[in-house]
């Protein structure tokens, strides 16, 4: 293929950058604005989870066949499809006339999300090589962290002023614009000739639906033990899956990313650390509308804890990364643990004013989670062959979206179980240090053997 003169790669990966953002945007806007919509709409303790859950399920079980639709069907024009869909969900949230519309609205916005994000580890892949394709990648780390400051903040301040429907206005414009844009982006598609797992797909959807759904909706219904049969039924239908993939003439799962113990160690470390990311974000802010803090307050109350993401992933692309390479994620993963513990010890009945006793312990813990994000994704895919990138890239993103709504379910559920909500903070935070615990032992062997590409 002839190559794409560099000022073009730079502006097609702003056009991926904008759509990374519009998702991680989404996720923490909506977050603050939630208390917002429980009270107008008339949202239970389950429906509020699920107002995350409800975009991040479809998004989790849709990923793995959006990064093989890449694939198979060419990335650039599965990118625009999924774009476009994103849009026109996020401006049909917006018009919601009450929570069952919303909920529906949001889970057709994360199947769009599933079609777009996947496509953005292969697109780069395709226009990038040595040690620009580790710096764009690297880029991704940043943005997350933009995002992160971005969305509390404009969630509350939009909240506030105009109501919690203008939180999802802000996805048009932006997605209009970076739809006009994709022209931009440079075709690819998997050299190999691939069809889609058809059966492979409905598996995967059923086991993650039956694992998802009583962990949200136990929440109101109070654990029966249809709760846990489902739990069982969804370990099951996993583990048929994985056996079906073995036999598959063409897999969703790629069996060569299993080579050794990198790709699925990350695996690992991306379900539950993105499981505390978006479960502690959650909980602390329900925790604070509880004593009265508006919406623009708990976003304020929030950005020491972006504003670190924000720090810890610009020192860490810029001279922790360059210096010591991918060992800096135990480091973030540490500093998460005594953050978070901090707030666990420091926490007290809530105030309407932003709790800015907990500004320094979600500062560390920010900057744990820049440490950690920043040289996670290049380091996961260090090992991935090009034909297995749309697979690699999908199963990643499903993972991290898995996690992201398991932890809201998790810590959730945790949150609302005692009466009283400090107590049921920091059972919340108890649990989000137990995962934490077990990321910090998956370090090693998310580090082993990685190979830095060729220049």
């Amino acid at each position: 293929m002839t190559a794409i003169p560099y000022a073009r790669r730079r502006a097609a990966l702003c056009v991926l950058l904008v759509a990374e953002a519009m998702n991680l945007l989404d996720a923490t806007i909506v977050q603050v604005a939630a208390p917002v919509i429980r009270t107008e709409l008339g949202a239970s303790a389950g429906q509020l989870q699920w107002l995350t859950a409800g975009y991040t399920l479809p998004f989790a079980v849709l990923l793995i066949s959006g990064g093989r639709l890449g694939d198979l069907l060419g990335r650039r024009r599965v990118f625009a499809t999924g774009l476009a869909v994103f849009v026109v969900c996020s401006a049909l949230c917006a018009c919601a006339p009450g929570i069952g519309v919303l909920l529906a609205a949001r889970a057709v916005q994360g199947a769009g999300a599933a079609l777009l994000v996947p496509q953005t580890f292969g697109l780069i892949r395709a226009m990038f090589t040595g040690r620009e394709l580790s710096a764009a990648l690297g880029t991704i780390g940043p943005v997350m962290a933009l995002a992160a400051v971005a969305g509390p903040l404009s969630g509350g301040a939009l909240t506030d002023a105009f109501g919690w429907r203008s939180v999802f206005l802000v996805n048009v414009p932006l997605g209009v614009a970076a739809l006009l844009a994709c022209p931009l982006l440079r075709e690819d598609r998997s050299p190999h000739a691939l069809r889609l797992d058809g059966l492979g797909t409905v598996l995967v959807a059923v086991a993650t639906g039956l694992l998802v759904y009583p962990l949200v909706q136990g929440t109101d219904a109070g654990r029966p033990a249809w709760t846990w049969c489902c739990l069982a039924g969804g370990v099951l239908v996993l583990a048929g899956f994985a056996g079906q993939q073995r036999r598959a003439a063409y897999p969703l799962v790629e069996p060569g990313l299993f080579r050794d113990g990198v790709f699925p160690a990350s695996l690992a470390g991306s379900l539950l650390f993105f499981a505390v990311l978006n479960g502690v974000m959650f909980v602390l802010v329900v925790f604070l509308a509880s004593g009265g803090a508006s919406a623009f307050g708990a976003g304020l109350s929030m950005l020491p804890w972006s504003g670190g993401l924000a720090l810890g992933s610009l020192t860490t692309g810029l001279v922790l990364v360059p210096r010591f390479g991918a060992r800096v994620m135990r480091a973030g993963v540490v500093l998460v643990v005594l953050g978070v513990a901090a707030v666990a010890v420091l926490l007290r009945v809530p105030a309407a004013a932003p709790a800015w006793y907990l500004a320094a312990p979600l500062l560390v813990a920010g900057v744990g989670l820049g440490v950690f994000t920043v040289p996670f994704f290049a380091n996961a895919l260090s090992r991935v062959a090009p034909h297995e990138t749309g697979s690699a890239s999908g199963l990643l993103n499903a993972v991290q979206q898995l996690g992201a709504t398991v932890g809201v379910a998790v810590l959730g559920a945790a949150f609302f179980r005692p009466p009283h909500p400090t107590d049921g903070a920091r059972l919340a935070l108890g649990v989000a240090l137990g995962l934490l615990a077990t990321v910090c032992a998956l370090t090693s062997p998310m580090l082993r053997r990685v190979r830095t590409p060729a220049a």
